[in-house]
C-alpha cells in the first residue's frame, strides 16, 4: 500500500508575505500569480517599487489638482468681490439718477417757449436752459454707463457661478487622488512590513530600478547664482522626512522641495514635477550642473536636484527622508536649468 505523506503547512513567513502580495495586487489592479516562495522577498520589493511609483504618479496629480483649486478659489473671491462692488456703484448711480427723476416730476415743467415768453430775463433763461441741457446730456451718459454696468455685472456673475462649479469639480479630483495616494502607501506599508529587517534595508539601501550606463557627468563644479542657492537650500534640508503634498519645510514631496529650494532663491517654480520640467531651458545630462533639475520616468512624475559627482538630491519616497542617490536611479527624461 502507497504511503501518503501530508504536504508540510506553508510557513509563517510565506503566509505573510502571500497576504501582502494579495494586498499589493488589489492596490495595483492585478491578480497575483503564483511564485516561487524563495521569490517572495525580491517580488515584495519590486510590487513596493510599483506601489511607490503609482503613489508618486497620484501625489503629483493631488498637487496638479491643489494648485488648481487655489487658483479657482482665488478667482472665485475676486469675481465674488467685484460682484459686490459693482453691485454698489449701479445701487449708487440709480439713486442718484432716482433723486433727478423726482426733482424733475416734483418741479412741474413748463413749456420751455412759455418759459422764454413770459421772462422778465431772456438771457438768465437761457443761460439756465443750456446748463440743464448739459444736465440732461449727463443724465444720459450716466445711464448709459449704469447699463454697461449692469451688462458687466450679469457677466461677472455668470464667470463665477461657473468657477464654482469648476472649483466643486476640483475638490471632488483633491479628495480622489487623495484616496489613490493612500490606498497605494498603505499596501507599500504592508509589503515594507512583511520583509525582514535585513531585506527592508537592502531595499532602502538600492537604487530603485533604470538606467545604470550613464554619460561621463562632470564633477562637484560649484553652484552659483540661482541654483547654488536653491541647491544649498536642499542641502539643508537632509534627513528632512518625505511627506507626500507638502512643500516644507519640515517635510517635502519630490516636487515640493525643489520648488520650496528655488524659492528660497527667490524663484517661483510650478508644483508639480510635470510643469517644472519646463520651468527652464533643456541641457544635456552630460552637461548637467549642480542645481539643474532631473526629472524621471516618461510621465515626469519624479524630479530632484543634480548635486554634482553623479548624484542627485531628492524627496525619495515615504519612510525615506530627503537625501542623495545616483542620478541615473530611474530613467532620465528631462534635465532642466532653471
Amino acid at each position: 500500500m502507497a504511503s501518503h505523506r501530508r504536504p508540510s503547512p506553508p510557513t509563517h513567513r510565506a503566509a505573510v508575505l502571500s497576504a501582502a502580495a494579495a494586498t499589493a495586487a488589489v492596490a495595483l489592479g492585478t491578480t497575483p500569480a503564483g511564485a516561487d516562495p524563495g521569490d517572495s522577498p525580491r517580488s515584495a520589493r519590486a510590487a513596493v517599487d510599483r506601489l511607490f511609483a503609482d503613489a508618486e504618479r497620484a501625489t503629483e496629480r493631488y498637487n496638479e489638482a491643489g494648485e488648481r483649486v487655489a487658483r479657482l478659489r482665488t478667482a472665485v473671491a475676486r469675481a465674488r468681490d467685484g460682484v459686490a462692488r459693482g453691485q454698489e456703484r449701479v445701487n449708487r448711480m440709480r439713486q442718484a439718477l432716482g433723486a433727478v427723476a423726482m426733482a424733475q416730476y416734483r418741479s412741474g415743467s413748463m413749456d420751455p417757449t412759455l418759459d422764454l415768453l413770459f421772462s422778465a430775463d431772456p438771457e438768465s433763461y437761457l443761460a439756465g436752459a443750456e446748463m440743464l441741457e448739459r444736465l440732461g446730456e449727463r443724465q444720459h451718459s450716466v445711464l448709459h454707463d449704469l447699463r454697461h454696468l449692469q451688462r458687466e455685472l450679469r457677466q461677472t456673475r455668470v464667470e463665477a457661478v461657473r468657477d464654482l462649479a469648476e472649483l466643486e469639480r476640483g475638490r471632488r479630483d483633491l479628495a480622489r487622488n487623495k484616496r489613490v495616494v493612500e490606498r497605494k502607501l498603505a499596501a507599500a506599508r504592508t509589503l515594507l512590513n512583511s520583509l525582514s529587517a535585513p531585506e527592508r534595508d537592502a531595499y532602502d539601501r538600492a537604487s530603485r530600478s533604470g538606467r545604470t550606463e550613464l554619460p561621463d557627468l562632470p564633477g562637484a563644479v560649484p553652484a552659483s547664482g540661482r541654483a547654488g542657492v536653491a541647491l544649498r537650500a536642499a542641502q539643508g534640508a537632509l534627513g528632512r522626512p518625505y511627506i507626500w503634498g507638502a512643500t516644507g519645510p519640515a517635510g517635502f514631496d519630490c516636487s515640493g522641495l525643489v520648488q520650496w529650494s528655488y524659492a528660497q532663491a527667490g524663484v517661483a517654480l510650478p508644483r508639480t514635477s510635470q510643469a517644472q520640467r519646463f520651468a527652464g531651458r533643456p541641457v544635456p545630462l552630460s552637461q548637467a550642473q549642480p542645481g539643474d533639475l532631473i526629472t524621471y520616468r516618461a510621465d515626469a512624475s519624479h524630479i530632484g536636484l543634480y548635486a554634482g559627482n553623479g548624484r542627485v538630491l531628492h524627496a525619495p519616497y515615504p519612510g525615506a527622508a530627503v537625501r542623495y542617490d545616483p542620478v541615473g536611479m530611474m530613467p532620465i527624461t528631462a534635465v532642466t536649468r532653471v
